[in-house]
């Protein structure tokens, strides 16, 4: 209901309400000229009042119904668009999440548990020291969980439609699967760092924690405070790697606007977008 719909209410109360008094005034004037002695006319008179002023009290707390309604629409209407807008986010992550992942997502408890069960020797992918092509359809490594308050990196996706609106020289030979399959790296490289600034001293090796005070003093700055960033130096593959191919990726991932790079003392800081 719109504010016309509200009004167009209010108005329709308020015609209710002047027909009652009006029907109200006609009792009174029959009543007046039915009975000739007042003695036997004021308790018609006052039974009249008593349903008028009951009637009114009524068309009242309709009145007020009608107002707090008015009052809450305003809200769930917030509160639709938010979930609306979600639903478009997750959406977007459904529709361009790397095929890998998207099994690893849709993949049943069981399945999950036939493959930990599987013996250290049947583990065919230990054996073999060089990641192809087609195996960069990785799944989402675990990582240990951020600092609290921040939550998880974003991980926002490209579509299609915006890998083919790249131009030619930038695109190269780029894949959707091969750039999402680096936004998910890198993501997993920016909670790491997330969890590393968040640990306490003892439960840090000595070299670890030399790089942790590092990661702090990077995400104290005024740029970085409050986002999710990685460094070049966490840039190691499988999915993306400082090769030809890795370069056009971040190049790629920066015109998309999906992160943003910057330069803190000695390191080349790139901070994750979240989406819009």
């Amino acid at each position: 209901m719109d504010g016309g719909d509200a009004s167009s209410a209010g108005a329709l109360l308020d015609d209710v309400s002047a027909a009652l008094r009006s029907r109200v005034t006609e009792l009174q004037e029959l009543v007046l000229a039915r009975n000739m002695y007042p003695v036997t006319a004021v308790p018609d008179l006052a039974a009249v009042d008593v349903s008028l002023t009951a009637m009114e009290a009524q068309v009242q707390a309709i009145r007020r119904r009608l107002q707090e309604e008015l009052e809450i629409i305003p809200k769930a209407k917030k509160q639709v668009n938010q979930a609306l807008k979600q639903q478009r986010r997750l959406q977007h992550m459904l529709a361009n999440m790397p095929t890998g992942m998207r099994e690893d997502v849709f993949a049943t408890p069981m399945e999950h548990n036939s493959s930990t069960m599987l013996p250290d020797s049947l583990n065919f992918s230990s054996a073999v020291p060089e990641v192809m092509d087609r195996d960069l359809k990785i799944k989402e490594e675990p990582t240990a969980a951020p600092k609290k308050g921040k939550g998880p990196a974003p991980r926002w996706y490209i579509s299609t439609e915006e890998l083919d609106s790249l131009s030619s020289y930038m695109r190269g030979r780029l894949t959707l699967e091969k750039v999402n399959i680096a936004i998910n790296e890198v993501a997993s490289y920016a909670d790491g760092n997330a969890h590393l600034v968040a640990c306490t001293k003892k439960k840090l090796s000595e070299d670890t924690w030399e790089k942790a005070l590092e990661l702090r003093d990077i995400a104290a700055t005024e740029s970085v405070k409050g986002k999710h960033f990685f460094l070049e130096t966490d840039i190691k593959g499988p999915g993306l790697k400082l090769d030809n191919t890795g370069k056009a990726i971040l190049t790629v991932l920066r015109h998309l606007g999906r992160i943003h790079e910057t330069r803190i003392g000695h390191h080349r800081v790139f901070i994750l977008s979240k989406q819009h």
